[in-house]
């Protein structure tokens, strides 16, 4: 049965920076969240636009998840709107699918981050993927403060 997890995430920075970070979020994460990402290589496309298949090596950090393969769905520029499927790797050993979409919008001075994902478990024992919320919610709020520290350097 198809399932869905939402979190609205209030950051500082504005959305057309925080957007521009996830749009270069190949290059950054590695860089900036070792613990987290190991590595993100794109395998298809330039990783950024529909189509673009890119594999992910996580890091001591992630929780439940060392690697994966995701598929860039839907790239929306005006919307600041991303939509990507996992199609390999350890997240399938849960679900069944999972795909998950991020969209940011202005809120003030800042930006609110709203991530949804939607799955498909792969037996009724395996629990809801709130740690990978979680693992998401923690990451949005990294971004945006490296997103001051990169403003004030």
């Amino acid at each position: 049965m198809a399932s869905k997890l939402e979190v609205d995430v209030e950051v500082k920075c504005n959305a057309d920076r925080y957007w521009e970070i996830i749009k270069d979020s190949n290059k950054i994460f590695p860089e900036v969240f070792p613990d987290q990402y190991k590595s993100i290589k794109v395998l298809e496309g330039d990783g950024k636009s529909v189509g673009s298949v890119r594999h992910i090596t996580y890091g001591e950090g992630s929780p439940l998840v060392k690697e994966s393969e995701e598929r860039v769905d839907i790239v929306d520029e005006a919307g600041k709107k991303v939509s990507y499927s996992v199609i390999g790797g350890d997240l399938l050993k849960y679900y069944k699918y999972f795909k998950a979409t991020l969209v940011i919008t202005p809120k003030g001075d800042g930006s609110s981050v709203k991530w949804t994902c939607d799955y498909e478990k792969a037996s009724e024992e395996i629990p809801d993927p709130n740690i990978i919320k979680e693992f998401a919610v923690k990451n949005f709020l990294e971004m945006d403060d490296y997103s001051h520290k990169t403003m004030q350097a």
